[in-house]
């Protein structure tokens, strides 16, 4: 009873205990590479007491060996470290040599070998608190010397790990490289095909795009916004897929629905014509999208939803409305063709409505209407900003800031007034 009291304490079990405690050397490391803490088996196999690591950066307290030209230990982790930091997820490295200097004689260098992990700790917002940075010793593997080896056997043991290990790591680094390219030739693609910023006409309205934080994970979203002949339609949409791929469908569907919105008698047809025109898409299949035309005259807004996230409408009192009454199965869902239903809703003038992606608000192990409930509370707080201010905090509020593993598109209108002159109306960011 006496040990459960000291592990438990008042509100629940006491991790510095376990953390302290864990048989793996481990460090914790403010988001700037700065020791916060390290446990003992982290002191063991540094050689240094907590006083000489705990508020110095880690390559002060570990830098490269001076007396080793090719030392790529630092580079090699602050690479990895910042990496975990800059995404929010957990990264493994190599086998990695890593020299340490004698602590009892300056100037000693002795040849370590090690394997490193860093794993990121998010704080309740999304962004990196602490970073984890676990590693396990392997110098004497790599030395090891069974008593039927001989000096050579051991010499080519140690060479072959390491240079695989080097191998391993220069070709993953290659990988990275190779995706931050694609990436941005996604990301420069999907710009080619999103309307270019221009002015808005009599709408206050505001766009916005945030692409996802990992390499691949961009270029499924779109926005448009368009003044037919008697209203206004706004649509957003989300290709099921990443990259190069996603890109290109992107732009084909966005291109078809904007072009049947000038057309159609409301949302429902245009998704109509949407989904038949995406049969014949490679990838366009399961891609969700909603559209809402806005009614200057009447004061009202039509709106169907083909398996995508609700649009919200929010009053000017603060009250929060989604648009949830008209949602049928993404495009190419249904082996045939059927009508899609939409739905009507007043709105009073200077509302605003607010159309988004899956990035805005969905998480990882947490129910969705978590995160429309921190929409709604957001564009309620919110609701007297322009549409530009408001945009922008949304995004601040709802997005974290490392680690986002989608792309987020968000449409904010102010309802009020009413556009004279068709005309395209296009906003990028």
């Amino acid at each position: 009873m006496h040990t459960d009291r000291w592990i438990v304490n008042g509100s629940g079990i006491d991790y510095r205990a376990v953390f302290h405690a864990l048989p793996g050397a481990a460090a914790l490391l403010t988001p700037g590479l700065v020791y916060l803490d390290v446990n003992a088996a982290y002191l063991a196999v540094a050689g240094r007491t907590r006083e000489q690591i705990i508020g110095r950066h880690i390559f002060d307290a570990f830098p490269d060996n001076p007396n080793d030209p090719d030392a790529s230990g630092t580079r090699n982790m602050r690479a990895s470290m910042e990496r975990a930091v800059a995404t929010g997820e957990r990264d493994a490295m190599a086998l990695q040599r890593y020299d340490v200097e004698d602590p009892v004689r300056p100037g000693v260098w002795h040849e370590r070998y090690w394997s490193p992990v860093n794993v990121p700790v998010l704080a309740p917002d999304g962004s990196v608190a602490l970073l984890l940075h676990r590693v396990e010793e392997v110098t004497e593997l790599i030395r090891a010397r069974g008593a039927r080896s001989g000096e050579d056997a051991t010499q080519v043991l140690e060479s072959e790990l390491y240079s695989r290990a080097r191998e391993l790591q220069e070709l993953n680094e290659r990988l990275r490289q190779a995706h931050a390219r694609e990436r941005e030739v996604a990301l420069h693609l999907q710009e080619s095909m999103l309307p270019e910023p221009s002015p808005l006409a009599h709408h206050q309205a505001a766009v916005r795009y945030r692409p996802a934080a990992a390499a691949l994970n961009v270029c499924g979203d779109w926005y448009d916004l368009v003044d037919a002949p008697s209203c206004t339609a706004v649509a957003v949409g989300d290709v099921v897929g990443h990259g190069l791929g996603a890109a290109g469908v992107m732009g084909q569907l966005r291109s078809a629905l904007s072009a049947a919105s000038l057309v159609a008698d409301g949302p429902a047809q245009a998704l109509e014509v949407l989904g038949l025109y995406a049969r014949s898409v490679a990838g366009a299949e399961s891609t969700t999208a909603v559209s809402v035309f806005i009614d200057w005259t009447s004061r009202t807004l039509t709106y169907s939803s083909a398996g995508h996230l609700p649009p919200a409408l929010c009053d000017p009192d603060g009250t929060v409305v989604f648009l949830d009454r008209a949602t049928d199965p993404p495009l190419g869902a249904r082996p045939e063709h059927a009508p899609r239903p939409q739905a009507r809703t007043a709105f009073t003038d200077g509302s605003v409505l607010v159309l988004y992606t899956d990035g805005l608000v969905e998480r990882r192990r947490e129910d969705i209407d978590t995160g429309l409930g921190r929409l709604a509370d957001a564009l309620a707080r919110h609701r007297g900003a322009d549409p530009a201010a408001l945009a922008d905090a949304l995004l601040s509020e709802l997005v974290p800031p490392v680690g986002v593993t989608d792309d987020t598109v968000l449409v904010v209108l102010r309802l009020e007034g009413q556009a004279d002159t068709p005309t395209g109306l296009h906003e990028h960011a």
